[in-house]
């Protein structure tokens, strides 16, 4: 039979795996599989503004992923393409970081001497401590979250944790230097850009400034470029043979747009637990030397040396879903129970029902990593517009406008966008968000192109 692909994203509620082979029409997407991690675990040390995942669970998830595909076909792939959420860290011990053992469908690991994830959206280190921090000779603004900054942070308030480990990288590079049993890891330029303190340019960590300030550089992972090969399969794993070429990791982000981009006149906008509206440089666009702090847009190191202008919103699908949250509460104090599942589609039926009204959401519960304290607001509430069609559809609005405000349709008008690629599971789900899209957006939206990170990941190797 053809040989086969296998494209793994490592998100932040599911893992996906997906199969791709080769045809006469170019790459085809053979066989998938998506599960639940369900790995939010509480933050012992920085509650309640820690946010930590259990890396037990999110490899147990990859584990069930890879058992549910079909065995004739894993036994025929050769490169593996492996993604995950940027900026968050995770802590192995090098000789330690997991333990393999005989599963139904052949050799697996599982995690062993391994810290939490601490994720990208972790909120531990706030605007006063980042500004103790030692200035970056990078492009990217500094943020709560990223991966450098949390190292920071344990380096002040529990330096003892990191002794205890010798390594470090984001959960698909933790995945990448298990496979393929690296002694040191390896990062992708894109993951290494969501730490900070790296500068794209000359592709090198700011060791000077971190050694300075007693930064534990023996961490940082050494850096290649996308798309290049970080090793193989040092055994058999799911059936899967040894020697299988693996991929250094790459961002979700990056991999999500590479699936669907093909011309440099469309935008891709995502709506998922975030949100992200994204355009393509031009050719040999090299960003500027020192970020714009108030600036909304960042750029994302792409592929080919390329890169994204990026407004990456924190508020997105979450948004909606701790309204949910907030409407089932509210029931349950009044001494009724209704499940959240139950609220979704309630909600949205009844704001499809209303037009374009004055009520007003501002919707940044999350703040944004440009504007950090800046929360939420409801305006102009007036007695006729109280119901929960009405602050429903002002919530979807409110979420659109505050993406379309970091970059703007002027802007996009100006960099030649002719359409617009919409994605992403809440924009899918969501009739009322698809609704104020078109209204705000003066181009053609398309959506159901297959916006996935994992087969992304597969098609770049």
């Amino acid at each position: 039979g053809p040989t086969c692909v296998l494209g793994i994203d490592l998100g932040t509620t599911s893992v996906k795996a997906a199969l791709v082979t080769g045809t006469e029409r170019g790459l085809a997407l053979a066989q998938s599989c998506s599960r639940e991690t369900q790995a939010h675990s509480d933050s012992l040390e920085a509650a309640p503004q820690g946010m930590e995942q259990d890396v037990q669970k999110i490899i147990r998830a990859l584990n069930e992923c890879l058992a549910a595909l079909p065995q004739q076909q894993l036994q025929r792939v050769t490169h593996i393409g492996i993604s995950g959420q940027m900026h968050g860290v995770v802590f192995w011990k090098s000789d330690k970081g997991c333990k393999w053992s005989e599963s139904g469908t052949g050799p697996a690991f599982e995690p062993d001497k391994v810290s939490h994830l601490v994720t990208w959206q972790d909120g531990r280190c706030s605007p006063t401590f980042l500004s103790s921090l030692p200035l970056p000779q990078s492009h990217v603004s500094l943020a709560t979250g990223f991966g450098c900054a949390t190292v920071y942070w344990y380096l002040k308030n529990s330096p003892d944790f990191l002794k205890t480990y010798d390594a470090a990288g984001t959960i698909q590079d933790y995945v990448v230097a298990m496979l393929c049993d690296l002694k040191k890891p390896l990062m992708s330029v894109q993951n290494a850009a969501s730490w900070g303190y790296f500068n794209c340019r000359n592709k090198s960590w700011n060791t000077d400034i971190l050694k300075k300030s007693g930064f534990p550089v023996h961490l940082l992972p050494e850096v290649g470029d996308p798309g290049s090969t970080a090793g193989r399969t040092a055994c058999a794993w799911h059936g899967i043979p040894k020697g299988a070429k693996v991929g250094i990791a790459l961002g979700d982000f990056q991999c999500s747009v590479y699936s669907c981009l093909t011309e440099r006149t469309d935008a891709v906008l995502n709506i998922s637990t975030s949100a992200q509206l994204t355009i393509s440089m031009p050719l040999g666009f090299q960003p500027p030397e020192a970020p714009d702090p108030s600036s909304a847009v960042t750029y994302f190191p792409y592929f080919n040396g390329d890169y994204l202008a990026v407004a990456a919103s924190l508020n997105g699908g979450n948004v909606l879903a701790t309204f949910v949250g907030m409407v089932a509460q509210w029931t349950q104090e009044l001494g009724l129970q209704v499940q959240e599942s139950a609220i979704y589609p309630r909600i949205i039926q009844a704001a499809l029902a209303q037009k374009h009204g004055k009520l007003s959401v501002h919707p940044t519960i999350f703040g944004e990593r440009h504007l950090p304290e800046q929360l939420a607001s409801v305006t102009s509430i007036g007695a006729s517009e109280l119901s929960l069609g009405h602050v429903t559809r002002a919530l979807c609005r409110g979420i659109v406008e505050n993406l379309c405000s970091m970059l703007p349709v002027q802007h996009l008008q100006e960099t030649g966008v002719r359409r617009i690629l919409g994605s992403g599971s809440a924009l899918a789900r969501n009739e009322v968000l698809r609704q104020e899209v078109e209204r705000i957006f003066p181009f053609p939206v398309v959506y159901g192109k297959d916006v996935d990170a994992a087969v992304g990941a597969a098609m770049v190797m």
